[in-house]
């Protein structure tokens, strides 16, 4: 037994590495769909930071991984309300409790809607309006629903890098 167990050991070890890093630090995640496009676009590969959460808090317009329990799947969209704002898109203009809010983001165009986040609750939206699944019709998602942040795309190779905003 004492040799069987020191032949397979170091494989044992790293496939218990690998199952932590998985669960509790990053993991890897496909984009599926146009929702993101052009920050990310259909097929691009991303490492999910799933520790950033527990250290600092979510930010608006992060893009994040979040489960859809409607769907019961993960949707990759950007962190636009934050728990207890009056989110408004007005005139393709973003109004946080009734303040414009300047970006250097571009979206494709957004109808304008009116919604209020309660404790503990995120509004976002997919930076490709039309298409997008997202809070609008899904609602607002709870802290606990956010798996992490996306980090890096690691694939298509002329774009690896930080995802930036």
């Amino acid at each position: 037994m004492k040799k069987i167990w020191y032949s397979i050991k170091d494989y044992v070890y790293i496939v218990l590495i690998v199952v932590l890093i998985r669960t509790f630090l990053i993991t890897p995640a496909a984009v599926s769909g146009s929702s993101m496009e052009s920050t990310l676009n259909n097929h691009d590969l991303v490492i999910i930071n799933k520790l950033v959460y527990r250290i600092k808090s979510i930010e608006r317009f992060d893009i994040v991984v979040v489960n859809n329990d409607e769907d019961n799947d993960r949707i990759i969209k950007r962190v636009i309300g934050l728990p207890n704002e009056t989110i408004e898109y007005k005139d393709n203009k973003l109004y946080i409790n009734g303040e414009l809010v300047e970006t250097k983001l571009n979206f494709k165009d957004t109808d304008d809607f009116k919604v209020e986040t309660k404790d503990d609750e995120y509004f976002v939206l997919g930076d490709n309006r039309p298409v997008s699944k997202d809070s609008r019709i899904l609602g607002s998602f709870n802290k606990k629903d956010i798996v992490g942040r996306v980090g890096i795309r690691f694939y298509p190779f002329d774009k690896v890098g930080y995802v930036k905003w």
